[in-house]
């Protein structure tokens, strides 16, 4: 069964949102016949931190609220994050135009190292502090994760999968997403936000039980009227 996620390497609700998910599909029995797809979302696809502004002078200039309540905000979610085993760093975070990271994560898919590539960019915002609009970043990361450092570095030098990029969002907008995270689970039933992993485990039970129950029968019937003529791990019967 497939579940859709579409996601912000800059939001830190989608890390979380992301562990939880983990987290629940990790204790489930049919864990392995999941397949996840990571789907690209720009929440601010405008921005681009020309000036060295830090997350408080974004939050702030933003979301109209003064510096303190922008603190305040990024505090409680480093509670959350901790509480899902994550450790973030709002002090040193570097805001950053994801686009050029979510093409990254295309190539990535093209690897089968699309997950990985979802958690060293998340990694690298939230708890290493690194500039993921940064070309040279990228290239590092992309190392990391496995990728060809020259292959990588051929896609953010030129357009590649940005039309993949942009129709992840396309996608989005049709399926009336407003805000990410967003699990789309077989394209039945959907989780918004990074919700407790309880409420995974229960969306993730229900959309595989219908789904399993849908699937064609894989028990043929056989119709021989002898087992003549064949052969198996014993030999050939004539």
């Amino acid at each position: 069964m497939k579940v859709e996620i579409w996601s912000d390497v800059m939001c830190p609700f989608c890390y979380i949102g992301k562990r939880h998910f983990e987290k629940s599909l990790e204790a489930l029995p049919f864990k392995n016949e999941i397949e996840v797809e990571w789907k690209s979302y720009q929440l601010n696809p405008e921005y681009h931190n020309t000036n060295n502004e830090n997350v408080y002078d974004y939050l702030s200039r933003s979301k109209g609220m003064p510096i303190e309540q922008a603190k305040q905000m990024t505090k409680q979610v480093v509670e959350m994050a901790t509480n899902a085993g994550l450790k973030m760093d709002f002090d040193k975070n570097i805001p950053a135009n994801t686009f050029n990271a979510h093409r990254l994560i295309h190539l990535a898919a093209k690897h089968n190292l699309q997950d990985l590539a979802e958690e060293k960019l998340f990694e690298a915002h939230f708890v290493r502090s690194l500039n993921i609009g940064e070309d040279a970043i990228l290239l590092q990361l992309a190392e990391e994760i496995g990728l060809d450092k020259m292959e990588a570095e051929d896609v953010l030098k030129s357009d590649k999968f940005a039309e993949a990029a942009r129709y992840d969002v396309y996608e989005s907008q049709n399926l009336g997403i407003r805000g990410v995270p967003y699990f789309v689970m077989d394209r039945k039933y959907a989780v918004s936000g990074a919700q407790p992993i309880q409420t995974f485990t229960d969306v993730l039970t229900q959309s595989f039980t219908e789904w399993k129950s849908s699937q064609p029968k894989t028990n043929l019937t056989s119709l021989n009227k002898n087992d003549n003529a064949i052969c198996d791990e014993n030999g050939c019967e004539i």
